[in-house]
């Protein structure tokens, strides 16, 4: 069987999938809006410079948020393990609440909260761990 498919040559000009595939993208396609239907505006980006500045800041913020919750995970699993000691652990403990309490100045600085930099990932949820 394989040695058919090898030997048969391709459709002229389409590669041996192009029909098929063409009926496909036809069947897909939007159909014609009906005449005097008004159209949605298209969805446009808002592009002046202080709404960049903005997202930007809040897209910085969302990724050291992340970034210090995987590390505040990370340090907690290292002293369920019994791996540091006592004075390592209060060192531990005392500068992830020094970072905790410096995002939380750094996002009242510019107006959001630590709930605000939650991103919704659609179907696979939101992208920082509901606060405990």
């Amino acid at each position: 069987m394989s040695a058919e498919r090898a030997a048969r040559p391709p459709r002229r000009g389409q590669d041996g999938i192009g029909t098929p595939l063409a009926r496909a993208f036809r069947l897909v396609q939007e159909p014609p809006a009906a005449p005097g239907a008004t159209q949605p505006p298209a969805h446009r980006l808002r592009t002046d410079p202080e709404a960049v500045g903005e997202d930007l800041l809040k897209l910085v913020l969302t990724v050291v948020e992340l970034l210090r919750q995987l590390i505040e995970r990370q340090a907690l699993r290292r002293v369920d393990s019994g791996g540091l000691t006592d004075e390592q652990e209060e060192e531990l403990g005392a500068t992830l609440l020094a970072l905790h309490d410096r995002m939380v100045e750094l996002c009242a600085e510019h107006g959001y909260t630590l709930e605000d930099l939650n991103l919704d990932l659609g179907p696979l949820g939101p992208l920082l761990p509901p606060a405990r």
